[in-house]
């Protein structure tokens, strides 16, 4: 748990913020805000759907705070897991409705030459689509294991599953990514350095 400048950590700020601290319910937004939203963006596709997202999460965490238990796993695990919840529902329904010309890009960090941050564009586009194509199950714990840096046991914890399972899902997602990549290579769409 992390602590804020006054040194309190997020448990005790959820309970100021449930006696009606804004501020302590603030710096909890502050604090896991931006790892709920990048977590629903890459599960979503899209802008809309993560701000939505998030935006309930931190909606259901101050009107009934006592769904957290502390005691189970920290704040961030408990709020991915509230937005792997909605995520899944939003991403089932686009999964079967969206077509890959339609994909937002990821904005990649800014390049040294026009001609190097148009190809990062197009890698990352290219693999936003493959990304998107994966089932819900393993994109999550795709997104959770590569973009979000989380060991194996919590994300276990965000996605309510054994750990075994969830490396039996890492690793089909991960070839499936490969194999989708490797499709976009062959035909040179993708192009690495």
């Amino acid at each position: 748990m992390s602590a804020d400048p006054t040194g309190r950590t997020d448990q005790e700020l959820l309970e100021a913020s449930g006696a009606g601290d804004e501020g302590a319910f603030v710096e909890i937004y502050r604090r896991h805000h931006g790892r709920v939203y990048r977590f629903a963006y890459r599960m979503t596709g899209s802008p809309e759907a993560a701000r939505d997202v998030t935006h309930s999460c931190f909606v259901g965490l101050l009107e009934k705070p006592a769904g957290y238990d502390g005691q189970r796993a920290s704040l961030g695990t408990y709020l991915c897991g509230a937005a792997r919840h909605l995520s899944l529902r939003s991403a089932s329904r686009a999964w079967r409705e969206r077509s890959l010309a339609a994909l937002p890009a990821l904005q990649p960090a800014p390049m040294p030459s026009p001609l190097e941050s148009l190809l990062e564009d197009e890698r990352a586009r290219v693999v936003r689509e493959a990304l998107l194509t994966l089932a819900p199950l393993h994109r999550e714990v795709l997104i959770l294991a590569e973009y979000e840096d989380l060991t194996l046991g919590t994300i276990a914890q965000v996605v309510g599953a054994e750990v075994g399972a969830v490396k039996v899902r890492l690793h089909r997602a991960r070839r499936k990514l490969r194999v989708a990549l490797e499709a976009h290579m062959r035909s040179g769409t993708l192009v690495v350095d």
